[in-house]
């Protein structure tokens, strides 16, 4: 449910960006979301479709890109992506990491009209 408290931000972000360009409506929004960001796609669009109505947002289409997560072990500095739910580094087998991406979430552009 956490999508909804989301998507609100959303609307909130694009339309005061769209105010501030003086738009008439807000045709489109692309966003970024890291795999292990727990945000559903579905239940954004789902939302969106809700919260959007009788705004200039409303019919706005949602662009959804994945970033894939990719992990650096603190011990021997291997860079690598997971396998599944397999976090462990391939090179040593340790679980000393760092996240370097997939947690991300945010608003890479958002198109209007004027």
């Amino acid at each position: 449910m956490h999508e909804l408290s989301v998507t609100e931000s959303l609307l909130d972000i694009a339309l005061k960006h769209a105010r501030n360009a003086k738009a008439a409506h807000i045709t489109d929004i692309y966003l970024v979301i890291g795999q292990l960001a727990s945000v559903i796609d579905d239940s954004v669009q789902f939302y969106w479709d809700i919260i959007s109505k009788d705004t200039i947002a409303e019919g706005a289409e949602l662009h959804f890109k994945r970033l894939q997560t990719e992990f650096v072990c603190k011990e021997c500095k291997n860079q690598y992506q997971p396998v599944e739910n397999d976090f462990s580094c391939p090179s040593c087998a340790s679980s000393n990491i760092e996240i370097l991406t997939g947690r991300e979430f945010y608003v890479e552009s958002i198109e209007i009209k004027i």
